[in-house]
């Protein structure tokens, strides 16, 4: 099941100024596009000698607009007329240069004149790009200051190689990572301020060195909450075991392999935490003494003594200070008295079930919300979906407590 567009409804206007990241600004276009934004691209003169208008009037299917004096703006005000129905206005890339002149106020060129003459329900977001030794200039330095302090919202840069064949910070981010930095900034911020600590995907407990007892967790519902708690305002971090997800937008993840590790890094850091989900489909057993070389084939038939693993959940929910606890259950029978049995068991605000035939390893999936108010079952959805409403849920809960 596929996501419905998430910035449906939005207008954008994509700034493009004059820096060889522009070309990245094209295919940003496209994505924003295809999430159902409608996009309208300024360019300044410089942009013009990376990338064509032509191009980005093909991927929008709008005019694109260079020229504070355009004639196609009926009353001839481009600067104000552009920005009036637009959410956002997003400058990628947003050159040195740039950067400086918003910083200073100016209104000499339609950029700047529009950036300047927006509505304040308009937001402003910069990608800046540029060489490594103007990123660090100390003029430079000061105008990011002076642009965060005015409201700006800035996204990277990012550190690599850059076309000038040097290495370091000054790379615009990927136009992936401005998609999912817009679709943040519209997020309704349920959770701002709120420390988060979450656990996903599966857990590995080794036998040998070469084999090991796990699951097929995929991960995906745990990254998914992550990532819309991030969305939501929240400081998240991601105890993960092994899985080949990226790793959220504008989330710290912690890799772990053993339920051993995932316990001690949990136990770490759950003192600090608001709000802890322990989604991971932690193993119940590991071995008592894995081998420490390879177990050679012989007999028939392998004994493997197993020993518990250390609950998290509960380990978290019996502290004195501990957070708002939420529990999944992820079960293939009886879902309501065991996800209910868990809850009472363990004292906790709330569990989140499901069948392992619903969701288990897939993109989407199909839950049911226990807390002590009764059962909400939520329609089969995404999973990025489902994680925001279970996030709904949990903040007019933690509201409620």
């Amino acid at each position: 099941m596929n996501a419905q567009p998430e910035l449906a409804g939005r207008s954008v206007v994509l700034a493009v100024t004059g820096g060889v990241a522009a070309y990245k600004a094209a295919e940003l276009a496209r994505l924003l596009i295809k999430d159902g934004a409608h996009v309208r691209v300024v360019m300044t003169e410089a942009a013009g000698h990376f990338v064509g208008a032509a191009t980005f009037q093909a991927i929008t299917g709008e005019p694109v607009w260079t020229d504070l004096w355009d004639a196609r703006m009926p009353n001839g005000m481009a600067h104000i007329d552009l920005s009036r129905d637009a959410s956002l206005i997003l400058i990628a890339p947003a050159t040195a240069d740039c950067i400086a002149r918003l910083v200073q106020g100016r209104a000499d060129d339609l950029l700047t004149t529009l950036c300047l003459a927006r509505d304040t329900g308009c937001a402003l977001m910069v990608a800046p790009a540029m060489n490594r030794q103007m990123w660090e200039h100390p003029a430079t330095v000061r105008n990011m200051d002076t642009l965060r302090e005015d409201g700006a919202l800035v996204v990277g840069p990012a550190a690599g190689e850059q076309a000038c064949g040097e290495v370091g910070l000054g790379r615009m981010v990927e136009p992936e990572v401005l998609l999912e930095a817009v679709r943040a900034h519209f997020t309704p911020k349920r959770l701002l301020g709120q420390r988060v600590l979450i656990t996903a995907g599966p857990t590995s407990e080794a036998i040998d060195p070469v084999r090991v007892v796990t699951n097929l967790s995929s991960g995906r519902m745990g990254y998914a909450l992550a990532l819309e708690a991030a969305r939501a305002g929240a400081c998240v971090t991601l105890v993960s075991g092994p899985t080949a997800l990226p790793c959220p937008y504008g989330v710290e993840r912690v890799d772990v392999r053993s339920a051993a590790e995932m316990h001690a890094q949990v136990m770490t850091r759950c003192a600090g935490s608001d709000l802890f989900i322990a989604v991971a489909a932690v193993a119940d057993y590991r071995p008592v003494a894995p081998s420490a070389q390879k177990i050679k084939k012989s007999a028939d038939t392998l004994s493997i003594d197993m020993v518990r693993n250390p609950d998290i959940l509960a380990a978290v929910a019996s502290r004195p200070d501990a957070p708002f606890c939420v529990g999944f259950a992820a079960e293939s029978h009886d879902l309501d008295a065991y996800a209910q049995g868990k809850r009472v068991a363990k004292k906790l605000p709330l569990v989140v079930g499901n069948l392992v035939s619903d969701g288990l390893g897939s993109d989407d999936n199909q839950v049911v919300l226990y807390d002590d108010h009764g059962r909400h079952p939520l329609p089969r959805a995404a999973k990025t979906e489902v994680a925001r409403a279970i996030l709904e849920h949990v903040s007019r809960l933690m509201k409620e407590a």
